[in-house]
């Protein structure tokens, strides 16, 4: 099915300053999909070609370029986000990324440095954004790279795209079937954190993504290999791996819905990003990329053009010979950037799917709040 995602965008250039937006400021909560550079202001530093296209370097995301969260933040004429464990060259004026790649939303029930998992999991992100108001509320801002001391944090924008890493790090271990045992602990810690915003820190919007398709990422279909051919859809999509997250995104839709009646005077949003996402994978050519399951930067130009032994940017000797696994020249063409995560390009259709506000639960419309500024 083909989505339009050319939509919206084409609204008043004025500046932010001069542009009318119900939200002062937008504060993340998540993984490597919306990691503005946070886990690598803590631990090693991203090499190239991460940043190629659009910011010339390295800057700490998981893609050749721009995230969502920094088309949302664009579109809503905000900065992007400085991530807070971002200790020079940070702004926090509207607001805060606390988003750790390799994040999850259960506790890591190991080290960073045995399987990667981050130890900046939820919890510890909402303790973070606990701290941050306390510091904003007790500390007289020294130049502009605070929020004002008397911001109003019922008026700020609050997005949670997680537990994608919970998903794919169980299943090696515990399989599909162990992995939905998991699901109500994970979706109840997820709005639990919610309910923790609402009455501690006032937050009343709440914008929650779902888990994306990961049957289509070509690193999951690389290791899936050899494939039964039965549980591949016409799109090289692995179809059992793809039902599971939809039982994951149903039951979390239901919580949501009754987490957003408890909570009256709040607007709780469920965005189905997993519906753009599988349209790009299956339908790339509909939305001017061309090609779904096969990575950008990688190493073996196989039909996934990935593999376990050398991840994108790294040099490595195998079989006698340093190999390199190097970016495409053409990123724009691609929906996977390194075979987990998506390009700058599909970033952007992602995005304007989800200020358009038609893969929302309620429709939430971003233009009914905020005088939205082009997107490029």
């Amino acid at each position: 099915m083909f989505f339009c995602f050319a939509l919206i965008i084409l609204a008043s250039p004025a500046a932010f300053t001069d542009a009318r937006c119900d939200f002062l400021a937008v504060f993340n909560f998540g993984a490597s999909s919306s990691d503005t550079g946070g886990f690598k202001a803590a631990f090693p530093p991203q090499r190239p070609p991460y940043g190629m296209t659009y910011f010339g370097k390295p800057v700490g995301r998981a893609s050749d370029g721009r995230l969502v969260i920094d088309f949302i933040a664009q579109g809503l004429g905000l900065p992007f986000l400085s991530p807070y464990l971002q200790s020079i060259g940070s702004n926090f004026t509207h607001g805060a990324n606390f988003a750790s790649s390799s994040a999850t939303i259960l506790l890591p029930n190991t080290s960073l440095f045995v399987i990667g998992t981050s130890p900046f999991y939820l919890t510890v992100q909402v303790n973070q954004m606990k701290e941050f108001r306390t510091r904003v509320l007790e500390i007289s801002p020294q130049g502009n790279y605070l929020p004002p001391k008397d911001m109003t944090f019922n008026k700020s924008l609050y997005i949670f795209d997680i537990g994608q890493n919970d998903f794919t790090g169980m299943l090696a271990t515990v399989g599909l079937e162990g992995v939905k045992k998991y699901f109500p602990q994970m979706i109840s810690q997820l709005t639990e954190k919610i309910k923790m915003i609402y009455n501690e820190l006032g937050g009343r919007t709440f914008i929650v993504f779902n888990l994306g398709p990961v049957g289509c990422f070509p690193a999951f279909l690389y290791y899936l290999q050899p494939h039964n051919t039965s549980d591949l859809d016409m799109y090289g999509c692995a179809i059992s791996y793809n039902n599971l997250v939809l039982e994951y995104n149903k039951m979390l839709k239901d919580r949501i819905t009754q987490t957003r009646n408890q909570l009256s005077d709040a607007t709780l949003v469920y965005v189905d990003t997993h519906a753009v996402k599988l349209d790009l994978f299956q339908h790339p050519k509909d939305h001017g990329l061309v090609y779904g399951t096969r990575a950008c930067c990688g190493y073996g130009d196989g039909e996934y053009n990935y593999s376990k032994e050398v991840s994108c940017g790294d040099t490595k000797v195998i079989d006698g010979k340093n190999v390199t696994a190097a970016a495409c020249k053409d990123p724009e063409n691609y929906v996977s950037w390194d075979g987990v995560h998506t390009t700058d390009a599909a970033n952007k259709l992602i995005a304007l799917g989800v200020l358009n506000g038609s893969f929302s639960d309620p429709i939430f419309p971003f233009s009914k709040f905020c005088d939205l500024k082009p997107v490029g």
